[in-house]
């Protein structure tokens, strides 16, 4: 094992920061690397788009998209954090997304370029973050970097991710920055809590789940070696500018509903409590397999080209534990350790892989990272072990590595067909819905729906949410489907809207409910769904 040693983190700059600017000057020698991940990553992007709009028009692929862009929308032209006009709401779950889509309604910039091309650049970002975790743990290698950083930004959940108007790529790349910048003050010694702690607190400030990283890296600066006067004020200052940036969500979390985190963490939690009911090891091999690249159901087939890289995962992982066991520190270990985590917290709370396990998607990247790795210090390992012929080892890896890019390519066109298909869902079934309310209900009426993002944005109407991201009311009725009925009924909604997966149907076989219109829209019959409706309640 000595030969795999050498990959160690050696470097001892003292000047490494944040970002190391030898590194992320994009002008001069080795610039061309990092212009070419960000032209793959834009190809990447636009390709995904612009083929979803073809035969359709422009759009999002998730509803919960429409959701950030009410809020950005209202912030800006209201002044208040809001979903409803008027009405403070605690249902936000990533407010730093929703800042930096409020920018564009701001600037009057068309709000879906805005949020692609915020996409886009969190993609790239997470090209450059993994080409520096990449440089900094297998020193060695460092001349594939441009490749590592190619493959992360065609990676077909992140592309799809990019286009999503969602928060997902964000958190991944405050992540992939907040581990570089550890390790690299680790190694150094040049400690700069505070800018730790500042990326620890805008990554909460994209989702609640941050927290664990945000512990680890408190964990690895406790036990890193100084004096313990050092650690404790390096700990002083990580966690206060960790601290700094969440007391006014705090605030207006526990202002609006009474609790530090928003009625979504709730929500989610109570609406998906079924699945509890599986046993917590099986739950978590589902979605560990799932993120690597196996499929949602069973063993068999596969949901993406990393999953060849498992092997490697696997044996990096075991050689950064033994790294950072004998160096009795965290570092290599680190960002195993946080995959592995962000996944067991899923499967403890919310094990779902829906929306092609877009909770999940922000570890890809580690896993890619150290599967890469962990194959070259694999290859080396058995060369060196088994005496095998240099140019056998040569062909093997060549094979391996366009096998590899195949399938890599393969995914990047089924994931091209997966974001088109989802635009177009969301768009034929959310906006067709929500433009009919805007065109046939009074501005005054009280809708009460189970999706709310598009009718949020296109209708602008007074709602009642029965998934209880702002109406948390609702959060102890969502197991309860008589309980959710009598309560809608007894409520002042003027109007029902079903979804797909959410017919209601102990409210709308009720007489007191009319059907006014329906979704005519094939493909969701087709997967066994009703299309969404709309009726009029208390006839």
């Amino acid at each position: 094992m000595k030969a795999q040693e050498t990959d160690i983190p050696i470097r001892t700059d003292n000047m490494l920061t944040v970002v190391d600017a030898r590194r992320f000057v994009l002008a001069g020698p080795g610039a061309s690397k990092y212009w070419l991940v960000a032209g793959v990553a834009l190809l990447a992007t636009s390709l995904y788009v612009g083929v979803a709009a073809i035969g359709g028009e422009s759009g999002l692929p998730l509803d919960d998209s429409w959701i950030h862009q009410t809020y950005a929308r209202n912030l800006v032209q209201n002044g208040s954090w809001s979903y409803v006009n008027g009405v403070t709401s605690a249902g936000s779950t990533a407010p730093l997304w929703t800042l930096l889509l409020a920018i564009g309604y701001l600037f009057r910039l068309p709000s879906l370029l805005w949020a692609y091309f915020l996409g886009w650049l969190c993609l790239t970002w997470i090209g450059w973050s993994g080409m520096s975790l990449w440089a900094d743990n297998w020193v060695k290698q460092e001349q594939f970097s441009w490749l590592v950083g190619a493959v992360l930004v065609l990676t077909w959940p992140l592309v799809w991710a990019a286009g999503s108007g969602m928060e997902t790529l964000l958190f991944c790349g405050l992540a992939m920055q907040l581990m570089v910048s550890y390790g690299r003050q680790q190694v150094s010694g040049n400690w700069q809590s505070w800018i730790l702690g500042i990326l620890a607190g805008l990554l909460i400030l994209t989702r609640p789940d941050g927290l664990p990283l945000t512990i680890l890296v408190a964990g690895g600066i406790i036990i890193a070696a100084g004096s313990p006067r050092d650690r404790f004020f390096r700990m002083g200052a990580y966690l206060l500018a960790a601290v700094l940036p969440l007391i006014p969500y705090f605030l207006l979390n526990y202002i609006s509903n009474n609790t530090l985190w928003p009625n979504t963490y709730y929500a989610k939690q109570s609406e998906y409590a079924l699945l509890w009911d599986v046993p917590i090891v099986q739950r978590y091999a589902k979605l560990l397999y799932y993120v690597v690249g196996g499929p949602s159901v069973g063993l068999r087939g596969i949901s993406g080209a990393h999953l060849l890289l498992l092997p490697g995962v696997l044996f990096s992982g075991w050689v950064s534990l033994r790294a950072d066991w004998r160096s009795r520190r965290l570092l290599r270990f680190l960002p195993i350790m946080w995959a592995v985590g962000h996944v067991f917290l899923y499967a403890w709370r919310l094990p779902v892989t829906y929306q092609h396990g877009r909770y999940l998607m922000p570890v890809i990247p580690v896993f890619i990272l150290y599967g890469f790795g962990g194959w070259i210090q694999l290859a080396d390992w058995i060369k060196f072990r088994l005496k095998i012929n240099q140019r056998r080892v040569y062909v093997l890896r060549t094979f391996a590595g366009l096998t590899f890019v195949a399938l890599l390519l393969i995914f990047f066109i089924l994931g091209l067909q997966a974001y088109g298909q989802d635009v177009a869902f969301i768009n034929a079934e959310m906006v067709t819905t929500a433009r009919w309310v805007q065109a046939n209900t009074p501005e005054d009426a009280l809708i009460a729906a189970h999706d709310i993002g598009a009718i949020g944005y296109f209708a602008n109407r007074h709602i009642l949410d029965l998934a209880g991201l702002i109406s948390p009311e609702v959060i102890p009725l969502l197991a309860d489907k008589e309980g959710m009925a009598a309560y809608v009924l007894n409520s002042e909604a003027d109007y029902l809207v079903t979804a797909p997966g959410w017919s209601y149907k102990s409210l709308t076989s009720s007489d007191q409910t009319d059907l006014l219109f329906s979704v005519d829209y094939a493909w969701t019959e087709s997967q066994g769904f009703n299309n969404m409706a709309v009726y009029k309640l208390g006839s």
